[in-house]
Order: structure tokens, then C-alpha cells, then sequence
């Protein structure tokens, strides 16, 4: 029977050189902290008044709006906001509508009148259309959308009007924490590794072999259903393994981070980027290259 053995290495010393002022910019507080005496602030989300103080509920990072003081925090379900990109899997199909689940409390809505039709037609939907809901999305498909809106209760409605939405193809879903994805102009990115990635801000990351040219009849629900390269396949593989390996050391996912992380896994094998040894070494050498782009 095989056996892996791994002995302890001296790890080579990188220093992180975080200016204080950044730390201390960041007010941390846990549940009971008092954030605040003063009455004139008004009170937010994550905290309440206890004895005319402001005090924390959750655990995160205090924000601060003019008067009004809300904790953010550090670990919590999907909480969108209109614009957000977004990847989720359609749990139901209804009467004009899809359920998909996006990592929030509530399951979100697709309504039909919010997708494009395959030619790009624009039109008012009618009951045929109604009929072949399931031509479109199914139980069980992934997709990409934006956030229209958000219902009173917290539910979102989304839509895919926009050819860079729509039904997901052939590649790998990671699920991270929605807190570690950074907002960004765009969360749709071609890296020059050879894949693409679309970083949801629910949390959820697809990654997928870089597309040739795009269907526009199809209206966002062509999928390609052609073999997968194996050096495709290995890319993904190894760009999944840096993404939960980003996601343990609580390092931001954006494009950047994520492509430094790939380039400093390179020298080890793609089993290997799990292993706690290997993988710290990685995301300390991501670290300091981060840091070093960002001065």
C-alpha cells in the first residue's frame, strides 16, 4: 500500500510589509464590543443600543455613512445588490418564472420577460413561449445573470438580457465566501492561462475553457457540448485548486490574485497545491507579489 510521507521544510521569509495605518483604518469588533457613546450617530445593521451605547451583534468590520453605523461581517450568507454578478442553479420552473438558488437566505427569481429569446427577438412573451420554458433552463442548469432588483423581503430578481449572460456550458463551480469576491467593473475575466473565469458575488466561481467564437442567434443559451482538452482540463484543475486555496488563507479573489496564485503553483503538481505545506508557501508568495503590484 502506498504511503505519503511529507517531512517539515524551512520555509524562506517573506516579509509583508502592511502599513499600520491600514490596520488601524479597520475597526474589527465582535459581538458586545461597544462601538460607540456618543448619541448623535444614527444605528445600522449588526448593532444595537444597549444603555444609550452603540454596540456590536456581529463580528466584522465597522462602516461608517455620515451619521449612520453599520457592522459588515466577516462570514454571512449572500446579501445582493442591484448590479451584482451573479452564479446560480435553477431549483424550479414555475409559471413565468425560474427559482434559482444564489447562496442567499431566500431563493432568487428569473421571470421569463427577463431573458433574452434565442434570435434576439424582442417581443411581449406569449403562452407558447410559457410552454417552452424548459427549452430554455431546466432543473438543475447553471447560469450567469445580473441582479435587477431586490424585493422587500431580500429575494432577488435577476435577469439575462445581455449575451454575456445565460446558461452555463461545460466547467467546474467553486463555492467560496461571497465576503472574499471583490466588486470589480467586470467579473467576467479571460486569463491568459487559457481559461475564463466569472467571479459571482454570491460567492459562487465558474470556470470554463476560454470560448471560441459566441452564438449570438442562440441568445445566451448555446452550450457548447464539445470534448474538453486535457490541457484545458489541467488548467482548471489547477486554477480550482488556487481558488480554495486562496479561500483558506482569506485572501481577496479578483483576477490579479487569483492569476499570481496560478503562476506561483506552477512549479508543484496539481495534487499537490492542497497540501497545508505547499499551499502556504503559495499564498505567501501570492502575498508579496500582490503587495509588491500594489505599491
Amino acid at each position: 500500500m502506498a504511503v505519503d510521507m511529507r517531512l517539515p521544510t524551512v520555509h524562506k521569509h517573506i516579509s509583508l510589509a502592511t502599513s499600520q495605518t491600514q490596520l488601524d483604518s479597520k475597526h474589527l469588533v465582535v459581538p458586545g464590543d461597544i462601538i460607540t457613546s456618543d448619541t448623535g450617530f444614527m444605528r445600522g445593521h449588526g448593532t444595537y443600543m444597549d444603555e444609550e451605547r452603540l454596540t456590536a451583534s456581529v463580528a466584522g468590520e465597522v462602516e461608517r455613512v455620515n451619521k449612520l453605523i453599520c457592522v459588515k461581517p466577516l462570514k454571512t450568507r449572500y446579501n445582493g445588490e442591484v448590479g451584482d454578478v451573479i452564479v446560480g442553479r435553477i431549483t424550479e420552473v414555475q409559471q413565468k418564472r425560474w427559482k434559482v438558488e444564489t447562496n442567499s437566505r431566500l431563493d432568487s427569481v428569473l421571470l421569463l420577460s427577463s431573458v433574452n429569446l434565442p434570435g434576439g427577438e424582442l417581443r411581449r412573451r406569449s403562452a407558447e413561449d410559457e410552454l417552452a420554458m424548459r427549452d430554455y433552463l431546466q432543473e438543475g442548469d447553471l447560469i450567469s445573470a445580473e441582479v435587477q432588483s431586490v424585493f422587500s423581503d431580500g429575494a432577488l430578481s435577476l435577469h439575462t438580457r445581455s449575451l454575456k449572460y445565460g446558461k452555463l456550458g461545460q466547467g467546474v463551480l467553486v463555492q467560496v465566501s461571497p465576503s472574499l469576491v471583490k466588486r470589480q467593473k467586470t467579473h467576467f475575466h479571460n486569463l491568459p492561462c487559457g481559461a475564463s473565469i466569472i467571479l459571482g458575488n454570491n460567492g459562487y466561481v465558474w470556470l470554463y475553457p476560454t470560448p471560441g467564437n459566441q452564438d449570438e442567434e442562440a441568445g445566451g443559451y448555446y452550450t457548447s457540448m464539445e470534448p474538453v482538452s486535457l490541457s484545458d482540463r489541467e488548467v482548471i484543475s489547477r486554477l480550482r485548486n488556487c481558488l480554495l486555496a486562496l479561500s483558506a488563507h482569506k485572501v481577496l479573489l479578483y483576477d490579479t490574485s487569483v492569476l499570481y496564485c496560478y503562476e506561483s503553483s506552477l512549479t508543484h503538481q496539481i495534487k499537490d497545491i492542497l497540501k497545508p505545506e505547499i499551499m502556504e508557501e503559495i499564498i505567501l508568495e501570492t502575498r508579496q507579489r500582490l503587495v509588491e503590484h500594489e505599491d
